[in-house]
This record gives C-alpha cells, structure tokens and sequence, in this order.
C-alpha cells in the first residue's frame, strides 16, 4: 500500500529553509514524490543520468512543469545530459523530509488502520507508526507488525513515553472531531486524517486529508461521464 502525501517539514530546519518551502506550490510537493519513485526505477535499470524528458515518458507529466518543480529544488542539471540520478534522489529525498524519520501514533484499528500498520513502506518515506490505540478489546494488548495497541486512554501516558508529534486518524467518522480533540489536547502536531470528515484543529496544527471515498467519487464520476460519451 501507498499514499501520496505531502512531506513534512523537519523540526529542525532553518527558518530560511522554512521560508522556501512556504514558496512551494503544494500540487509541486505532490508531484515531486511521484518523480522520485520513477528516478528510482530509472535507477534500478541501471541509469546513471534522467532530464525532464525522461521522467516526463514515464509519468505522462510534461517536461516544462517537471522542470518547473525541479528549480524547487536545489540541484542542477548537465545540459543534454540531465540530473545525476544518485544526486537528485538525495535532493529529493532530503527536500521531503524522507530521510528524516518523523514517530506517529495511529488512532482506530480497524480495516483501514490495521493495513496501515502492516504497510511497512511508509518507513521509506519517512513515518514510521510506533503505536496505535482502539477501544476494541479484541485488539488491546496485541500488536501487528510488531507495533503494540494500547487503549486510547492510555494515550495521554504513551505521548509522555513515545517522541511523537504526529498522528494517523482511521476512526469512524462519528468519532473522528473527539479523537482529533483528543489528539491536539494531548500534544499532536499534525494529523493525518483518512476519514471523509473535515477536522478543525486551531491554526497551529498541520492536517493532510486523504480521503479515499473522496478520490473513488471522483474516479466513478469519471468513469461514468466516459461511458456516456
């Protein structure tokens, strides 16, 4: 399994660093993992050098805007040779904040969230999930992918045990505005909410929405309005 986000910015960036990474457009910053992944297949082919062009074949994205997003970053390319791939995957990498690795803790251990808990490829992008929490007790006390399940109420306790500043949110949607209340009182920096509730947090508080609902609407509108053409 993997999800798109958008990176997150190290605590312990300089404010200049800060400041230009303001200055990105965030549909930049979602583009730019997509372009690593694709570097990185470059690179298992045994490629040592990638232009615009290139990664503009593989993902269908053209070359201008790739060019665009890559300025971003601070890495030059040859003329008619391209990006040392080695260099740009450690540029982009750096730039996302994927060679840092940032703890959360998941909330709601359900279809959703248990999947999460086995993907282990979001540590190759820098989250690594190092506890979850559920009211199930079916759940509490066991542990999947060697990540343990503690009781929600326990939460608060585990903030002061674990260094975490993010979290997953996979809980019911009934629920969803509690726990992410919950979540911010205890010390959350961040959240990243996969239910198809809009959170409020106070404007401190980072929040990346992925709602899979949200994306399927989208595709079965698409795919309908191509079937009535």
């Amino acid at each position: 399994m993997y999800f798109c986000t958008l990176p997150i910015i190290p605590g312990n960036m300089s404010n200049r660093m800060l400041k230009e990474h303001d200055k990105v457009p965030e549909p930049t910053l979602r583009r730019l993992p997509w372009y690593l992944s694709n570097i990185k297949l470059m690179k298992e082919r045994g490629e040592q050098f990638v232009s615009s062009t290139q990664i503009s074949k593989e993902i269908n994205i053209d070359a201008s805007q790739i060019a665009k997003d890559l300025s971003y970053v601070n890495i030059s390319g040859r003329t008619r040779v391209g990006y040392e791939i080695d260099a740009l995957i450690d540029v982009l990498e750096d730039f996302l904040g994927f060679t840092n690795m940032h703890k959360a803790f998941l909330f709601g251990v359900g279809s959703l969230g248990g999947a999460l808990l086995r993907d282990s490829g979001l540590n190759h992008f820098g989250l690594e999930i190092v506890a979850a929490f559920d009211i199930n007790p079916d759940l509490i006390g066991r542990d999947i992918n060697g990540i343990p399940i503690f009781h929600s109420d326990d939460f608060v306790a585990k903030m002061k045990e674990y260094n975490v500043n993010i979290g997953v949110l996979t809980v019911p949607i009934n629920i969803a505005q509690e726990i992410t209340d919950k979540m911010v009182d205890g010390g959350i920096k961040a959240v990243w909410n996969f239910t198809p509730f809009r959170i409020r947090v106070p404007e401190n508080i980072v929040v990346q929405n992925t709602s899979l609902y949200a994306h399927l609407a989208v595709m079965f509108n698409r795919l309908n309005f191509n079937q009535i053409k």
